[in-house]
């Protein structure tokens, strides 16, 4: 059984109830910049005064986050322009270093709707300061598969309470798990969910044929891939779809419906909030790629924070 381990693309997002991360819960609530925290090419003194103010640590946050390969970590000034990275996502975009980063912001970094998308989401952030929380959507790994990953962005708000920037992460989701230490009956479920996504599925179906109440199913699939039954309903279903997309030459409506959609519009816009691009779009992604002879073409462009 595949377990879903290597499975391409969907989305579930919400919001906390919280309005943003007050940081003087980072214990550095002096609103004298650190001494460690000098301006330099890469972040004006404004910036490092901005941080101090909110009594955040950048420079011990990026030392934290570059020994956490499996979490691309990023924090942005008021603009959504890149202040601090980690090499991970250094990696993810397939740059050298960070300087090819800083002070840039995605739509900048990465071409059409792959950088677009992220740059619109961080200026709603920026604006209503309404945080994102685990939003599971589709990243790269240069240049070779792609990965899950669950992505959680905050706004920062200086000593006033203005919103003065964001931090996030993005963590790749795996099984930490072996599928041998699965239990019988959620392993069969979740086979189950394999095989027939294409029909209508909701968590408490699962959780009967599992035999268990919901609430204990749901641990169970959180414990086993890091996701909610509904995300992981979701990206099953469109892991279908885009492996569908890219081999066979099935109409974008018939793949829809194939694969557990109610309709073409449903279809598209749960593809588009994973990936980037639309179905077609991804589509021709790869059928361009392939006519070049460069398949890592495609994953060059794909979604990147």
């Amino acid at each position: 059984m595949a377990l879903f381990l290597e499975r391409p693309i969907v989305i579930h997002e919400h919001f906390s109830n919280a309005d943003s991360w007050e940081l003087g819960q980072l214990d550095r609530p002096s609103t004298a910049a650190p001494e460690h925290v000098t301006p330099d090419s890469t972040l004006s003194a404004p910036k490092v005064a901005v941080l101090a103010a909110a009594g955040i640590d950048r420079a011990l946050l990026e030392e934290l986050f570059e020994h956490t390969p499996d979490i691309a970590f990023v924090m942005k000034d008021a603009a959504g322009r890149y202040t601090t990275v980690n090499h991970s996502l250094v990696e993810r975009h397939g740059l050298h270093g960070k300087a090819e980063m800083i002070g840039r912001r995605p739509a900048d970094v990465c071409v059409g709707s792959f950088g677009r998308i992220p740059t619109e989401q961080d200026a709603a952030v920026l604006r209503t300061g309404r945080p994102i929380v685990e939003h599971l959507e589709l990243h790269w790994l240069q240049p070779h598969r792609p990965v899950w990953c669950l992505t959680t962005k905050l706004p920062l708000r200086d000593a006033a309470g203005k919103i003065c920037g964001l931090i996030g992460l993005s963590k790749d989701v795996r099984a930490p798990i072996s599928p041998r230490e699965i239990q019988p009956e959620i392993a069969a479920a979740l086979l189950y969910l394999e095989t027939n996504y294409a029909e209508p599925i909701s968590p408490s179906a699962l959780a009967r044929l599992a035999r268990v109440p919901p609430a204990r199913f749901g641990r169970a699939v959180k414990r086993i891939f890091g996701l909610t039954p509904v995300q992981l309903i979701a990206k099953t279903r469109i892991a279908a779809a885009s492996l569908a997309l890219r081999d066979t030459p099935r109409a974008v409506a018939e793949i829809a419906h194939a694969c557990g959609f109610s309709d073409h519009s449903a279809f598209t816009r749960a593809f588009r909030a994973a990936t980037g691009v639309t179905p077609t779009e991804f589509r021709q992604m790869h059928r361009t790629a392939q006519a070049r002879g460069k398949p890592e073409a495609v994953r060059k462009t794909a979604r990147r924070r």
